[in-house]
């Protein structure tokens, strides 16, 4: 079992930053791809950004330039900087990943709580 923790959201005025960070725990070997999305208010939840194992990351456009996704897999950690901050990323923001079990195979599809992100001035 494995379970996610998101935390650092909050209210922030735009052109504000925010960092939220991901913390796994539970029964694992090591954290495999990871990723952050995000839902506004009757929208489908979306990818904000992912990163694998190695290090490789992907953001959706609209994030570019200004969020930066990063791991510390010591601390089994996943963190999501957010900068220049616009109303329209107010959003809950979830924790996604895939993990490696203790056996060695990959777990797929863990889902933190969610962590709301309100961008107003």
């Amino acid at each position: 079992q494995v379970q996610l923790v998101e935390s650092g959201g909050g209210l922030v005025q735009p052109g504000g930053s925010l960092r939220l960070s991901c913390a796994a725990s539970g029964s694992f070997r090591s954290m495999s791809d990871m990723g952050w999305y995000r839902q506004a208010p009757g929208k489908q939840r979306e990818l904000v950004a992912v990163i694998t194992t190695g290090g490789s990351t992907n953001y959706a456009d609209s994030v570019k330039g200004r969020f930066t996704i990063s791991r510390d897999n010591a601390k089994n950690t996943v963190y999501l900087q957010m900068n220049n901050l616009k109303p329209e990323d107010t959003a809950a923001y979830y924790c996604n990943g895939d993990f490696v079990s203790r056996g060695g195979w990959t777990i797929r599809g863990y889902w933190g709580q969610g962590t709301q992100v309100t961008v107003s001035s």
